[in-house]
């Protein structure tokens, strides 16, 4: 299956990230990339990037795409379903949902027996460097391969059971803002120690691509990594326990904890 043309229904940050990616992959051009959008002020941003911005029909804006990404809020993802239901072609079009807690039977009675597919990735995608996990339904081997294909070139991609589509909205999509927020605190630290702010967040968003580089290239567990540079009563090691001793581990799962309980009940059915 050949992708040429695709269109993002939602031009929010994932629906852009989406779109951004996209155009550097080199295979498509702008014009190959429909986002629709009804806010004034985004509409005019996306087509100061160049974009071909549809805002007044989301049936128009699917026609010729083999691609339907719906990229819109979860309050919002009901009445679109139903409005392009009618233009979905089944034999050429895969519909691709990125909406929280919302499960593929539940796109299914919108839009019918189509091509479905539900994936959550993250705005790395912008840079080609995001973790998308994907699963399916009503869809061919064909199909399948092929959408894997497209998301693996936007960086990772795995096959997951929907059901399991919850805990990576936390982990994958969240994710994203609490490896920040990390960021940003290792950054504030480098600032007390001696370096300018510039040069501090330069060094240490370097150091943490490094260290996450180690465990995808190595495919290692991150303690083996962390023994490598922690020696008998060394700086490392001490200041590792004084994280662990101020709840550093333990902060950190807790707030994914409390993601995830939240999300549940926000999207009882979601999964």
């Amino acid at each position: 299956m050949k992708i040429n043309r695709i269109t993002i229904i939602g031009g929010g940050n994932l629906g852009t990230s989406f779109a951004k990616g996209l155009l550097k992959l080199k295979a498509f051009n702008s014009q190959d990339i429909v986002i629709t959008e009804k806010r004034p002020a985004r509409i005019s941003y996306l087509r100061q990037k160049g974009f071909n911005v549809q805002d007044d029909n989301n049936i128009r804006a699917i026609q010729g795409s083999d691609l339907i990404i719906v990229a819109v809020k979860p309050q919002q993802v009901h009445e679109v379903l139903d409005e392009i239901k009618p233009g979905i072609n089944p034999e050429k079009q895969i519909v691709i949902s990125t909406v929280t807690g919302i499960s593929l039977s539940v796109l299914e009675k919108h839009v019918g027996k189509v091509p479905l597919v539900r994936i959550m990735p993250n705005t790395a995608i912008e840079i080609l460097e995001s973790m998308t996990c994907i699963s399916f339904l009503n869809t061919s081997k064909i199909q399948e391969k092929s959408v894997i294909s497209f998301f693996e070139q936007l960086g990772k991609a795995l096959v997951i059971q929907e059901e399991l589509m919850g805990a990576v909205t936390v982990l994958g999509a969240c994710g994203i803002a609490f490896a920040l927020r990390f960021l940003r605190a290792a950054t504030q630290g480098g600032i007390e120690i001696g370096f300018g702010a510039e040069l501090s967040q330069l060094i240490t968003a370097q150091t943490i691509k490094g260290a996450a580089q180690l465990i995808l290239e190595n495919n290692s567990h991150p303690e083996k990594e962390i023994d490598k540079v922690t020696t008998p009563q060394g700086i490392t090691i001490s200041g590792l326990n004084e994280m662990e001793h101020q709840g550093f581990s333990s902060a950190l799962i807790k707030g994914l904890l409390t993601s995830f309980n939240k999300l549940e009940k926000m999207m009882p059915n979601g999964n």
